[in-house]
């Protein structure tokens, strides 16, 4: 399954931690804020603290909250 960017649409890695092109995101954040949220997100993905969800394999129960 390819990932698209959430703003315009384009491919982007399935290895990618964000859902947006790089474009995209230096465009909505600026090219400084940009890459220390990719840094970031790279580093939590690197440590095993970047957990992702499919909301149609999994499904939360509100009553444990």
């Amino acid at each position: 399954m390819t990932k698209k960017c959430i703003y315009c649409k384009s491919e982007i890695s399935d290895n990618s931690v964000i859902d947006f092109c790089d474009k995209c995101g230096v465009g909505v954040w600026g090219e400084k804020m940009f890459k220390a949220i990719v840094a970031s997100m790279e580093n939590a993905r690197d440590s095993n603290n970047l957990e992702l969800f499919n909301n149609t394999s999994r499904s939360l129960n509100m009553s444990k909250l």
